[in-house]
């Protein structure tokens, strides 16, 4: 099975959380948080067009100097999506530096900071190199979600952490699987004309849509779809959800993002023992992380953010994630 897009956290489970969703098809990725990008290849963050911030922390923002940097002297849109205050903090981050080099000739950058929240966007602002980074602010977009796309979309849940801190889902809206067997049998090869057709297939087009293969004889979408060559699956969702505090009404919100997920991302810190520390910090304990993602019922679930008062001691906060996670309790 061919996955839209391959997760992948941006570091190891003690430092800035973070997660790149890289598109198996065509040069583009999206990221979930933009804490230190070092362990990136510049050519991973080249390709984002999307970055979907949790918080303005220093852990989950201080990656935006190291993206700047790289992508300043290029033609590129950057998307920045984030809780209210995000067009703020952008542009704090741009004033910080000094842009007499930049005019009308310069490349055509521009990042563009939305503020999310759970009614939609509140405000919107638009930052262009040519124009020396000055914030020009515009009308927000009417939006349900906070990025929908044909294949797929971005949904996104605020959460408390004593600040409003949004945790986003990734979900494929169809997939569709190419059977390898089945277009033998039709006598077709794979190639560039099968992305058409699975296109097609997940906009619903004409059943008589045609397509030609390189071995020079036309298909329809029907003919495809009733020999099995291409099938229908329940599209892939991730969710990536950190830095909250555990009470209701952020389980009940988190549960309902991550209900029957492919794959869950959560912080999980602290060790039980230390419950009342991670409360005071409005953070998770491994248990609790566990205990949410197995309430939610998601395939797999995924450690990260772990505090460094534990290092040496992963083994013990990983066993009592998957002893939350796999409890029969």
């Amino acid at each position: 099975m061919t996955l839209l897009i391959q997760p992948r956290l941006v570091n190891e489970p003690y430092s800035d959380p973070g997660l790149l969703l890289d598109f198996k098809f065509g040069a583009r990725a999206i990221l979930f948080d933009l804490g230190n990008l070092s362990a990136l290849a510049p050519r991973e963050i080249l390709r984002t067009t999307h970055i979907f911030v949790s918080h303005m922390h220093v852990d989950h923002f201080i990656g935006f100097d190291h993206l700047l940097r790289l992508c300043l002297y290029r033609d590129k849109r950057l998307n920045i999506i984030g809780p209210p205050g995000i067009g703020d903090a952008v542009g704090a981050k741009l004033r910080g530096y000094t842009w007499n080099l930049l005019d009308e000739q310069a490349r055509d950058f521009s990042i563009v900071a939305s503020d999310w929240t759970d009614d939609g966007f509140v405000a919107s602002s638009i930052y262009r190199a040519r124009d020396a980074f000055v914030r020009q602010p515009q009308a927000p977009e009417r939006a349900n979600l906070p990025l929908d796309e044909a294949e797929f979309c971005i949904e996104a849940a605020t959460l408390d952490h004593g600040i409003p801190s949004l945790a986003f889902a990734f979900q494929e809206k169809v997939r569709i699987n190419v059977h390898k067997a089945r277009l033998d049998e039709l006598g077709l090869p794979v190639g560039p004309w099968l992305s058409e057709a699975k296109h097609a297939a997940r906009a619903d087009a004409e059943a008589e849509t045609e397509f030609m293969p390189a071995s020079g004889r036309s298909i329809s979408l029907r003919e495809l779809l009733d020999a099995g060559a291409l099938r229908h699956a329940r599209g892939q969702r991730i969710v990536y959800a950190t830095d909250l505090a555990h009470h209701a009404e952020n389980i009940t919100r988190l549960h309902r993002l991550a209900q029957g997920a492919d794959q869950l991302f959560i912080e999980g810190g602290f060790l039980e023992e230390d419950r009342q520390l991670a409360a005071s910090k409005k953070h998770l304990t491994a248990r609790q992380a566990g205990e949410i993602a197995r309430v939610a019922n998601v395939r797999e679930a995924h450690q990260m953010h772990l505090s460094p008062r534990y290092l040496g001691r992963k083994a013990e906060l990983r066993e009592e994630f998957e002893r939350g996670f796999r409890s029969t309790e």
